[in-house]
């Protein structure tokens, strides 16, 4: 499966200038939600992926994402592995695990969002599992920024992924795209556009 092309059939791999999450701008910006709105693409890309995850032999009773980003992929994901499902969300800046979901003592979860980048926002979901009692047996995500390693793929992780070095890491693709501190930008200094996040402007 070409995973990149299925992004820019879908209009979900944008290029122009963006301001990114971690206050960084980049040329290049990928947009799930684009990629996740159509349900047979969803399910196409889930079932890769749970292909990826019952081949390594990982025993899994549910799969957990943060809120909201991870929402629609990780239910896709359940769905193909035939799992449960709950989520986590952020309440006062804190994530946690709310409206009756329960985490059962033993449970192997994983941890499943639509793009990991760093990580850290899986990870705090995952320390809420945790601490109820689950197991995180993996991490997983349609498409992966380059930070982190995942299966299948030899690359060191950078400094800056918070994933845990000894919990795999299940992706369908890197995307690994130069991004810039906001003085650094080579796009700020042609001055020919101004850095926006995505959904500032409708998108």
């Amino acid at each position: 499966m070409n995973v990149e092309q299925v992004y820019k059939d879908s209009s979900a791999l944008l290029q122009g200038h963006f301001k990114l999450s971690s206050g960084n701008h980049s040329e290049y910006y990928l947009q799930s939600a684009k990629v996740l709105e159509d349900p047979k693409t969803a399910k196409m890309l889930a079932v890769a992926l749970a292909k990826q995850i019952k081949d390594s032999g990982i025993k899994v009773d549910a799969v957990c994402s943060p809120a909201l980003g991870g929402i629609i992929a990780g239910f896709a994901l359940a769905t193909a592995l035939d799992v449960r499902f709950i989520f986590a969300e952020r309440v006062d800046g804190v994530m946690s695990i709310r409206r009756g979901f329960e985490v059962k003592d033993g449970e192997n979860y994983v941890m499943c969002e639509d793009i990991i980048t760093t990580g850290g926002s899986a990870l705090e979901a995952a320390k809420q599992v945790e601490a109820s009692g689950g197991n995180i047996v993996a991490f997983a995500a349609l498409a992966n920024r380059g930070f982190c390693s995942r299966v299948g793929n030899n690359a060191d992780p950078k400094a800056n992924c918070k994933l845990p070095a000894n919990t795999p890491l299940f992706a369908l693709d890197d995307f690994t795209f130069e991004m810039y501190a906001p003085e650094d930008c080579p796009l700020c200094k042609e001055g020919k556009s101004e850095a926006y996040k995505p959904g500032s402007r409708g998108n």
